[in-house]
């Protein structure tokens, strides 16, 4: 079981390195625009997607699973929910130069943050992404050949995936905090346009892997 940790731990920080998506970039831009408390609730909300997509992974069929995670319409339909999230955000995000000047330069325990709509959004785009699920049954095979399909064992490798993904994503929080103080409002401005141009570029690239699945 030692060894099986130790792999869990590598796989949480392969997924924490390797499976850059659009959580990836809205983590460190709520980082440097809301603070450490309001990227966290976000993470949590993502960390809770994937204990939902754990137990579906755990309790479903196999069958079922690869249903589901090579649908293409399910694929299409995710990238164009990320495709319209990131077009509203870029085009609030261009309207709101002077609130960002405002939010910069204002008393943080004087700003009101909603950390359940945050925890919301962060499950939402976490949920949407398909690729996540397709991760965590792959983490789900891993550890039933390491703890031989034991509820303990399965229980104890996922939970370690899980704090390490945790870890690394408050080590991100942290960094990204520190670089507040030097960030402008105007490259706030221009980094939260690219976050939004960058999830649009992730839900474009999952419409057309979803197409292209129903072509081939």
């Amino acid at each position: 079981m030692v060894d099986g940790l130790h792999y869990a731990v590598l796989y949480g920080l392969f997924l924490s390195f390797v499976a850059i998506g659009p959580i990836f970039f809205l983590l460190l831009e709520i980082s440097i625009t809301k603070g450490f408390r309001s990227a966290l609730a976000f993470d949590f909300g993502a960390i809770f997607a994937d204990i939902v997509f754990i137990f579906f992974a755990y309790y479903s069929t196999s069958s079922l699973i690869e249903k589901i995670k090579d649908d293409p319409n399910l694929i299409i339909f995710g990238g164009l929910i990320l495709c319209a999230y990131g077009v509203i955000s870029y085009i609030k995000t261009a309207k709101s130069f002077r609130k960002i000047v405002r939010e910069h330069y204002s008393v943080d325990t004087n700003n009101k943050k909603n950390f359940i709509g945050l925890f919301i959004k962060g499950f939402f785009l976490n949920f949407i992404n398909f690729g996540v699920l397709a991760g965590w049954i792959v983490a789900i095979a891993t550890a039933t050949k390491f703890t031989g399909g034991t509820k303990l064992g399965m229980f104890i490798f996922v939970a370690t995936i899980l704090v390490t993904l945790l870890v690394m994503d408050i080590t991100k929080i942290m960094l990204a905090k520190k670089l507040k103080n030097k960030m402008t409002p105007r490259f706030i401005f221009k980094a939260k346009k690219w976050v939004s141009i960058i999830i649009i570029v992730f839900g474009a690239i999952m419409i057309v892997k979803g197409f292209y699945s129903r072509i081939v």
